[in-house]
């Protein structure tokens, strides 16, 4: 069911202050209106949220897991109602929210998984030597426990996969902390339908109330007053530079400055090695249009630079290219004021002196729809202007000719931090890819070879991360299991009597995990 409301803990609450959401591909709004959450309703879901913390955080490993899994089958349940609003909401495609769907739930039972396991916790003993000269030592015990109640904001982007129930909340959660969304106002509908499947399994776990709540809204003040609350311990964000670094500013300001983990900016650039150009650029070129307009490119991870040594090799594949993009079809982007700075940074590269339009995608047949741009400079005017190395989020991509290896080695040095870096070499490119290995991981999150970097992996060892701006702190990622750690923090326990340990710590191990006794690591007892 949507009615249009927000979720304060168990509570289903309507609010005077109404916004309505709207089909991107005509521009039609939907019904209903929805409630847009204010400073009152931020407040009380804050404090149930503190309420609940110490309950949640304290919860066996089996009994959270189950909770995860429990929100995964609340998702599943909702059917084809969640797939058909989000397909409305977003100007997406049913495959493409179909496949995010399983994302989303994929990843709850993953995290799931991990909290069984224990590691997280991180256990670490070190017993006490009485006898020890010139000084005893005292029984130390340390664990990660979690850091407290987390603000979550819905991505634009991944109505499902990084929105409500998606990575930043599922992570939150498998850590031990509530969780307070602020739902992203172009997909409210949906957002409504997995906050109540989350709500519902909440009920059924017979957790606390404020174990979750959901608060749509469109006012920048509601995000504001949300990552003011000082019960709010740590923030995840996915979205634009602006966006984050606003709240990166008032997290700071705050009496307890707290973390802000956002995902931001980055143009993911891909480097076209000498061996792999000449021998199949053809192919190269296709593969990298699709990656481009993939979904109108409206990814994080979307190629947007290109890095090549030009000659005759480099002319061919942006010529390949061009062809390539001269016949893709414009796609529909997730709201009118993404299809508008899409437009806006299209015609500012075009605009450019030092670049060239190689090619423009096929005209529009709709409303907010991505033409498809690819564009040409040279490294030292991509160098002298760094103008021509931000973001603009959509099928718009830049290729940049480098004199040699050297120049473009110095090309990698000068960008931004990236969540990714791609690699399309051949034997022959082995030498020269070594020199440009440990640029590469200075200034990315992940490395690939011959594949393009659209499509991210929820796995234990993905890194969806990277130096800033492409998140806020590079030694974190929001997919993958790792990203439990964000909202996480280590306490020693020196000398506590056995009934004063937390369970993970006891002599007995009564939770089953893996420990570090002494500086040994011990096999999980499951």
């Amino acid at each position: 069911m949507i009615d249009g409301a927000m979720l304060v803990g168990n509570e289903v609450r309507q609010s005077a202050s109404r916004f309505q959401s709207s089909d991107p591909s005509t521009g039609t709004a939907l019904t209903p209106d929805f409630s847009s959450a204010g400073e009152a309703e931020v407040a009380e879901a804050c404090a149930l949220a503190a309420a609940a913390a110490p309950v949640y955080a304290a919860t066996d490993p089996e009994s959270r897991a189950a909770f995860l899994e429990a929100i995964a089958n609340e998702i599943e349940a909702i059917g084809d109602d969640l797939i058909a609003r989000a397909v409305q909401e977003s100007g997406l495609p049913r495959g493409r929210i179909e496949g995010e769907r399983g994302r989303t739930t994929g990843q709850l039972r993953l995290f799931a998984k991990v909290v069984r396991q224990g590691d997280w916790l991180d256990v670490t003993i070190d017993p006490a030597m009485p006898d020890r000269a010139p000084l005893p030592r005292p029984d130390l015990r340390r664990m990660n426990i979690a850091v407290g109640p987390v603000a979550v904001f819905g991505a634009s982007n991944f109505p499902l996969a990084f929105s409500v129930a998606g990575g930043d909340t599922a992570s939150a959660l498998a850590a031990g902390c509530p969780v307070v969304v602020k739902g992203h106002p172009a997909h409210p509908g949906t957002g409504e339908l997995v906050a109540r499947a989350i709500q519902r399994a909440v009920a059924a776990c017979n957790l606390p109330a404020g174990t979750f709540s959901y608060l749509p809204g469109e006012t920048n003040a509601l995000g504001a007053a949300l990552v003011s609350d000082p019960r709010i311990k740590a923030v995840g964000f996915t979205g634009s530079r602006g966006g984050g670094l606003a709240l990166m500013k008032i997290a700071a300001a705050r009496k307890e400055p707290i973390p802000v983990y956002a995902e931001m900016s980055s143009i993911n650039p891909v480097i076209l090695m000498p061996a792999a150009l000449a021998a199949r650029g053809q192919a190269l070129a296709e593969g990298y249009v699709q990656s481009l307009t993939m979904g109108a490119g409206q990814f994080c991870t979307n190629p947007g630079l290109v890095l090549a040594i030009g000659g005759p090799d480099l002319d061919a594949f942006a010529a390949a290219a061009g062809t390539a993009l001269s016949s893709s079809a414009p796609a529909t982007m997730l709201s009118p004021s993404i299809h508008q700075s899409f437009e806006q940074g299209v015609a500012a590269l075009a605009g450019h002196d030092a670049v060239t339009t190689i090619a423009r995608g096929l005209p529009q047949t709709g409303a907010n729809q991505a033409v498809g741009a690819l564009f040409q400079t040279d490294a030292e005017q991509f160098l002298a202007d760094a103008a021509l190395g931000h973001e603009v989020f959509g099928s718009s991509s830049v290729i940049v000719r480098c004199s040699d290896m050297d120049q473009l080695i110095d090309v990698i040095a000068h960008l931004e931090g990236q969540l990714t870096a791609t690699l399309q070499l051949d034997d022959g490119d082995i030498a020269d890819a070594q020199r440009l290995l440990p640029v590469l991981a200075d200034r990315v999150g992940r490395i690939l070879a011959n594949g393009w970097p659209t499509g991210v992996e929820v796995a234990h060892a993905m890194v969806h991360g990277g130096p800033f701006p492409a998140t806020s702190d590079g030694r974190t990622t929001s997919v993958g299991t790792l990203a439990m750690q964000r909202f996480l923090r280590p306490v020693a326990f020196q000398n506590l009597p056995v009934g004063l340990l937390p369970s993970a710590l006891s002599d007995d191990n009564s939770w089953g995990v893996a420990r570090r006794i002494d500086g040994v690591r011990e096999a999980s007892p499951q």
